[in-house]
């Protein structure tokens, strides 16, 4: 294979033993398996092992993701292409090939959106498809923010799996409940009012942001198809809103 079409499945790892051998089994006709992990003490190390994964170590520290040791890691991958690929998401064959069928074009984009398929209370959830990550790109280049929900900069111009075509979707393996949301959300808003902390969000926005939010996911996403449970994940996503609005109220008191 020409060097300059070899790809790396990049793993960044905290104590993901729950689903690893799972997600090795299905990336290991890939070049190069590269582990990023934040000083497990799980049986992620054992497994990774098992797999002969290439293990770099970033320090845990006290960051509470992994996107601090993204750029890391996708500048430790010894191939010229990058696949991100989290320690609960599983990569379908068709997947692989069309990444292969993709580096092999000439000029064609540096970084492409995957979309993923998500579960909620036991089964997939329509209105949170596709689910848009930017997870395949060139290394050369590119920078991964240090906050949760950002994407990388890629340097060259991007482009979409199709949506339509189910089978290139990543398969994420986390059951969703009512309280993994919930207390992922709390953690995640902490990180959100870091980086959005030039927003002057007032007393309005506790209002607008979580009914636009709702609105949005419920009706436009079509959560209604999804019964119950897209009516409880709509709300789920207007708490957050609020939640977010809240903290970033308190913490600019709190500096005045």
């Amino acid at each position: 294979m020409n060097e300059k079409n070899k790809i790396s499945v990049v793993i960044n790892t905290y104590n993901a033993e729950q689903h690893l051998e799972q997600v090795l089994e299905a990336v290991k006709d890939f070049d190069e398996i590269l582990i990023c992990d934040m000083e497990s003490t799980d049986r992620t190390l054992e497994i990774a092992k098992k797999h002969d994964c290439r293990i770099v170590t970033f320090p845990k520290a006290n960051h509470k993701s992994a996107e601090p040791a993204r750029t890391f890691a996708i500048q430790e991958a010894a191939n010229p292409w990058v696949l991100v690929v989290d320690a609960d998401e599983i990569v379908t064959r068709e997947l692989r090939e069309e990444l292969y069928r993709l580096v092999s074009q000439e000029d064609g984009a540096k970084g492409w959106y995957i979309p993923r398929i998500n579960q909620f209370m036991g089964k997939p959830l329509k209105c949170a498809y596709p689910d848009y990550q930017l997870r395949f790109f060139i290394r050369e280049g590119t920078e991964w923010p240090p906050y949760v929900h950002t994407f990388p900069k890629v340097n060259g111009p991007l482009d979409y799996l199709p949506k339509q075509r189910k089978e290139l979707a990543f398969i994420h393996l986390a059951n969703d409940s009512v309280h993994s949301i919930m207390e992922k959300d709390n953690r995640y808003s902490d990180n959100d009012v870091e980086k959005k902390a030039h927003k002057q969000w007032g007393t309005g926005a506790l209002l607008w942001r979580p009914f636009w939010r709702f609105f949005k996911c419920y009706v436009m996403e079509g959560g209604w198809k999804d019964g119950p449970r897209g009516l409880i994940y709509a709300g789920l996503k207007g708490i957050y809103q609020f939640q977010l609005v809240a903290k970033m109220i308190e913490r600019r008191q709190n500096k005045e």
